[in-house]
């Protein structure tokens, strides 16, 4: 086998582990019960308007493609996991919103140069294991003018905490794999996106989530819902001692973080325009 043929099983391996990854547990729950309005959120800050063209890339079960469609835009729902998707069109049949689905790789995206007036993605793109591939097809497929929006978890809010909380349990990531919360960091974005754009505008906000009334119930939750972290508990399983700080870990960084009930999770939030 050659080394290009070598690289490119070892991709289609990393991307199967990527998709089942997320076709465990429940993530419609985690979008619906936890962060429900945070997909809206980044379709007002990209100005969606009837009749724009609008790619969601890594758009789960569509958090951000529906509330785009229901503005009027011919949108398309992109993702490596296709039972994400398949439960996005009946979310989407459920709320009268029509768009299309389809199952694509962030990294090498099955479209046109220049297809979209908006390219956005809403905690999505962050989980593509190579960045500078993910996001020059985001540029790639968005025309000239045209925006490009992300939402992501930056490394020092509630989310990037809990990858790092979790990082010391969960498997040595394969040799230039990145971590997620890199894209919430402005300067990591920015030296991916370079000069073809422009009008870059990034902020960091926080997202209120009172799901959870306990540390204990946050974590049970994701235990049981969110890909990455059914992971890493399924990596320890078999020691109770691993599984038992794991537990510590997480029960401690949700009681740092909720006050009354309440979290408030950090997201950069950023567009910007293609270079013409």
């Amino acid at each position: 086998m050659t080394e290009a043929s070598e690289a490119a099983q070892a991709d289609r391996t990393l991307k199967a582990r990527h998709r089942a990854m997320w076709a465990q547990g429940d993530y419609p729950s985690v979008v619906s019960h936890v962060i429900p309005d945070l997909g809206a959120r980044l379709v007002r800050e990209c100005g969606v308007r009837q009749g724009d063209r609008v790619l969601d890339v890594a758009a789960g079960s569509g958090n951000a493609a529906i509330p785009a469609a229901l503005a009027g835009a011919d949108v398309v729902a992109s993702d490596l996991t296709p039972e994400l998707l398949e439960i996005g069109r009946h979310l989407a049949a459920v709320r009268g919103a029509r768009l299309e689905w389809r199952e694509a790789d962030a990294e090498a995206l099955p479209f046109a140069d220049g297809e979209f007036d908006i390219v956005m993605s809403c905690v999505g793109v962050m989980f593509a294991p190579h960045h500078r591939p993910a996001a020059e097809e985001m540029l790639r497929v968005c025309r000239s003018g045209g925006t490009i929006g992300l939402v992501n978890w930056t490394p020092e809010g509630f989310v990037g905490r809990m990858f790092a909380a979790m990082k010391p349990f969960a498997p040595p990531s394969p040799p230039g794999v990145q971590p997620p919360p890199l894209w919430g960091d402005e300067e990591h974005v920015h030296e991916l996106l370079g000069d073809a754009v422009t009008d870059v505008d990034a902020r960091r906000e926080t997202v209120r989530v009172d799901r959870f009334g306990e540390p204990s119930g946050f974590r049970e939750f994701f235990k049981a819902c969110y890909g990455p972290t059914i992971a890493v508990y399924r990596a320890v399983a078999g020691d109770a001692d691993r599984v038992a700080a794991l537990d510590a870990a997480l029960d401690a960084l949700a009681a740092e973080h909720t006050v009354d009930g309440v979290m408030e999770w950090e997201y950069l939030l950023l567009t910007a325009h293609r270079r013409g």
